[in-house]
């Protein structure tokens, strides 16, 4: 974080708390109100706004959460890349049902978000591995993501070995056990902190196509 991140934060702590609540209507669009207070976090000067966790269950009905970072969103999700063969990934593909957290503590704010997942086409999925930097791409070919290590070197030697495979070429390879996720979202919930711990929580729900929203207690 810079010099001017880092006034942003001291002179944006806690603001949200002061502000009022933008105008909620049976015509508000979850996915725009988002994205006031995506950009808003980002104007704030947050480290890494888009950094969201995302919770998945295995078979036995355990549930798991990671960080990872929001890349695109629509009207159609939310998205996020990984490595097919992830944990995250393989949990995806026997319960496709996930959840979402953003937290942006400067400005009190949280949105939960509810779904489930499809994968992202490939083409989209080749578009972003190739927009990447070329030290990131390495690393998608060279990390069994979620193996364990057999030795405390093999990461390196499977790094050192893919640079050296794709050291004569133009452009690295995409791999096909890498790619993205659409988070397709049926429940948003913007969280927005208050004084006396009476926070507003304002909740869309996906109903027959459209979004209905009501607020909650805290």
């Amino acid at each position: 974080m810079n010099v001017i991140e880092k006034l942003r934060c001291l002179l944006t702590f806690g603001q949200g708390v002061a502000l009022p609540l933008p105008n909620i209507s049976s015509e508000t669009d979850p996915f725009t109100l988002f994205e006031q207070w995506f950009d808003d976090a980002k104007k704030s000067g947050i480290l890494l706004p888009e950094s969201m966790s995302i919770s998945t269950c295995n078979d036995k009905g355990q549930p798991s959460s990671r960080m990872v970072l929001l890349k695109e969103f629509n009207q159609e999700g939310f998205v996020f890349y990984t490595n097919y063969g992830s944990r995250k990934s393989q949990e995806l593909e026997n319960n496709n049902k996930i959840s979402l957290l953003f937290h942006w503590n400067v400005l009190q704010r949280q949105v939960r978000i509810e779904g489930e997942v499809c994968k992202t086409p490939v083409e989209q999925s080749k578009k972003y591995f190739h927009s990447r930097d070329q030290g990131s791409q390495i690393g998608a070919w060279a990390s069994k993501q979620s193996s364990q290590l057999t030795t405390e070197k093999e990461l390196q030697q499977r790094e050192q070995y893919y640079k050296d495979k794709f050291a004569t070429l133009e452009q690295i390879p995409y791999p096909e056990f890498w790619g993205g996720w659409q988070v397709k979202p049926n429940y948003i919930e913007f969280w927005q902190g208050r004084a006396s711990r009476l926070h507003d929580r304002i909740c869309f729900k996906k109903q027959d196509g459209s979004w209905e929203n009501f607020k909650l207690h805290p």
